[in-house]
């Protein structure tokens, strides 16, 4: 069976996870094909190894109340996957008879989908700016920090042209290079640039300077004035950001193009 790494919240960088506690889990392992009783277990299986640091297999079906057998098929299944890994238990004495019991840690991988302080850090360090420098402050280093973003996306799209929807489309790649997961679609009106994932969405929910930010060097980037239609730090599914067409500025008859930005969760 193969599982793939998937969220019941918004999945986010690590300088904007969100500050939880380590028990909390950010993502479960989702079986492709449907079993989520499997799925739900493995959840359990990473929790008890995130908490802990690592176990046996006995340890580990003793705290799920599982037999050899089913923690085994478990611990197997997540092997395959990369999940976790096997490591010799270190040995304090001399060596008894048969094998001995291997220990399961997460792999770095599995770690990722685990919450992280550092979102915390960055919502105390903005806060503190915005208590000594003010709001224009925030805003200054709001830009700061996609700044660099801008610079690799422009060169990314330098060979997109004039068209709006084009440029969207050129935008919409290099944001997905970056990890947004972000794609460009034509619709009835127009067209829809969307972003699947925010990598500052929760520190976002505090100072919307960083959207706002974000939402400036879009329209940069495609050359005309955009709107922002929704956020994810804002409890919206996706990020998106409409984009008229130039024509749609000189000509009242004519129908506006629409980009949409979408971000993964």
């Amino acid at each position: 069976m193969k599982y793939m790494v998937g969220s019941g919240s918004s999945q986010v960088a690590d300088t904007a996870a969100g500050f939880r506690t380590p028990t909390t889990p950010l993502t479960r392992l989702v079986p492709v094909d449907g079993k989520a009783a499997d799925g739900r277990t493995r959840d359990r299986v990473a929790q008890l190894l995130f908490d802990c640091g690592g176990a046996t297999a006995a340890e580990l079906g003793a705290q799920l109340s599982l037999s050899p057998a089913a923690i085994r098929k478990h611990l197997d299944a997540m092997l395959a996957d990369h999940l976790v890994e096997a490591r010799e238990t270190p040995q304090r004495g001399p060596r008894g008879r048969g094998r001995p019991a291997k220990v399961f840690v997460l792999t770095a991988a599995a770690r990722e989908g685990f919450p992280h302080f550092y979102d915390g850090i960055a919502t105390a360090a903005l806060r503190w700016i915005a208590e000594t420098g003010g709001p224009e402050a925030v805003d200054a280093f709001a830009a700061a920090q996609v700044a660099a973003l801008e610079e690799r996306c422009r060169t990314a799209m330098l060979e997109a042209g004039d068209d709006p929807l084009a440029r969207a489309e050129a935008l919409a790649e290099a944001l997905s290079a970056e990890g947004y997961a972000a794609n460009a679609t034509t619709i009835a009106s127009g067209g829809q640039l969307c972003q699947h994932h925010c990598p500052v969405a929760h520190v976002a929910a505090e100072f919307p300077q960083l959207c706002d930010a974000e939402t400036a060097v879009i329209s940069r980037l495609i050359g005309t004035h955009v709107q922002r239609l929704a956020t994810i730090a804002h409890g919206d599914g996706v990020c998106t950001t409409h984009i008229p067409a130039p024509q749609c500025v000189t000509s009242p008859t004519t129908a506006p193009i629409a980009i949409t930005v979408r971000t993964d969760t």
